[in-house]
């Protein structure tokens, strides 16, 4: 009987770390997406380092947009989308402007 609870623990545990690791995952992927969205809306290739930077700037952009406009519009995968673009967007010019200044 305690082998039988063990293993449904084990099994428990097992799908509650893949689901969250799939979360996590499809989050990035989201945020990713804002950020090869914002860079296409920047005119000129602002973003280097491909899915990272895209993702780094989805990440912080996501932050950055809820600070100044709140959580509005759809979320997909835990990230606001309309906020996460508007914010992905000030981190791209912001960071265009540092690399022209460099």
């Amino acid at each position: 009987m305690l082998n039988l609870l063990l293993l449904i623990a084990g099994v428990c545990l097992a799908f509650w770390f893949i689901g969250n690791a799939m979360g996590l995952m499809l989050m990035l992927l989201v945020a990713a997406l804002v950020g090869f969205a914002a860079d296409a809306l920047v005119p000129g290739k602002q973003i280097e380092n491909g899915w990272l930077g895209a993702m780094g700037a989805g990440l912080i952009g996501s932050w950055l947009g809820t600070l100044m406009i709140g959580h509005f519009g759809p979320v997909l995968m835990g990230v606001p989308l309309i906020p996460a673009l508007l914010g992905a967007v000030v981190v791209v010019v912001v960071v265009s402007i540092i690399r022209k200044r460099g």
